[in-house]
């Protein structure tokens, strides 16, 4: 562990990564780029095909999209620079860039939150108040709940991030993780963390807890409005427009309860590496799959282009053998 002597300030930290071994290195880097590809196709294919497709304009889809374009830049901040490390011998990241990358992240990870907790009011009034959705949830009143996630994100991830910066960093500069985040950091500060560690609880906990509490809310009465739905089938579609809704919210809140809801350790951040995984990779990975295999309407347009592009294919086939 490389030491900073006299006391001087840190200028940059050496990144540990997932792991010592050399020789699964490269193989680390095909599997997390075959991940990050895939992740970025999903999303962004997610925000392509609803874009283009009339018949998902609607409110539900310009929240989704949303939530795959976080999904894209919280998965981006992360793995380019993860990649470069499994293939190079200096694993380092300058001081400046680490707090960048922390802010980024704690900024996407609370607008996260609050994108699916906006998603969850919207499924509450589609499915309890069918007949005042279309003026309740105007194109205006959607642009404002969008938009609140990326400030309150975005104001978060700057407060951390300055409680960060007024700590003193004057030891060890290596980082068991592999990116920048603040229970690592905190481990090697020289520095009383006890505010940082506090103000990062207390900011976790109350974003958590409310975001949280808005899908459990809009939850209790979207199931309450199913159960007073007397058709069988019309109770089956209503659960199942919610039923992608609940698990990337039950994959993602699941992960970053155990990331960042307890005090940092050596201990909790080796675990920590471990859920991060899941958390930055996995999730934004699945949540494309989720919707779409899940979601009648998806289906129907992806259906449609292939077909159209299918059909263009054989036009062209048969005009050039003509």
């Amino acid at each position: 562990m490389t030491e900073i002597q006299n006391g001087s300030q840190v200028t940059e930290f050496i990144l540990l990564g997932l792991t010592g071994r050399p020789e699964l290195q490269p193989i680390l880097f095909v599997v997390f780029l075959f991940i990050y590809l895939i992740t970025l196709i999903g999303n962004l294919g997610m925000i392509t095909l609803i874009r283009i497709t009339s018949r998902l304009h609607t409110p539900m889809y310009f929240f989704l999209s949303h939530l795959a374009f976080v999904d894209v830049c919280y998965s981006t901040n992360v793995t380019p620079l993860m990649l470069t490390h499994f293939l190079s011998e200096k694993k380092t990241i300058s001081y400046v860039a680490c707090l960048t990358q922390c802010h980024f992240f704690i900024s996407l990870v609370i607008t996260e939150y609050f994108m699916l907790a906006v998603m969850a009011y919207d499924r509450y009034m589609a499915i309890c108040s069918p007949l005042l959705y279309s003026s309740k949830m105007s194109m205006s009143t959607c642009f404002w709940l969008v938009s609140i996630p990326y400030v309150h994100g975005s104001l978060v991830g700057a407060v951390q991030v300055t409680l960060t910066s007024h700590l003193n960093f004057c030891g060890p500069n290596s980082i068991n993780h592999f990116y920048c985040t603040d229970p690592p950091l905190l481990v090697l500060s020289c520095s009383n963390t006890y505010v940082k560690q506090t103000a990062l609880l207390i900011s976790a906990g109350m974003n958590l807890s409310s975001s949280l509490l808005i899908i459990l809310v809009s939850y209790i009465f979207i199931f309450a409005a199913i159960l007073r739905i007397r058709s069988t089938e019309g109770q089956r579609k209503a659960f199942s427009t919610c039923g992608s809704h609940l698990t990337a919210v039950t994959m993602f809140y699941g992960t970053l309860f155990c990331m960042y809801v307890r005090p940092a350790t050596k201990k909790s951040v080796e675990q920590g590496k471990i859920i991060a995984v899941f958390c930055i990779f996995l999730c934004p990975l699945l949540n494309p799959f989720i919707y779409s295999l899940r979601n009648k309407d998806v289906k129907d347009a992806l259906r449609r282009i292939f077909g159209k592009i299918i059909h263009k294919r054989k036009s062209n086939t048969m005009a050039t053998i003509s």
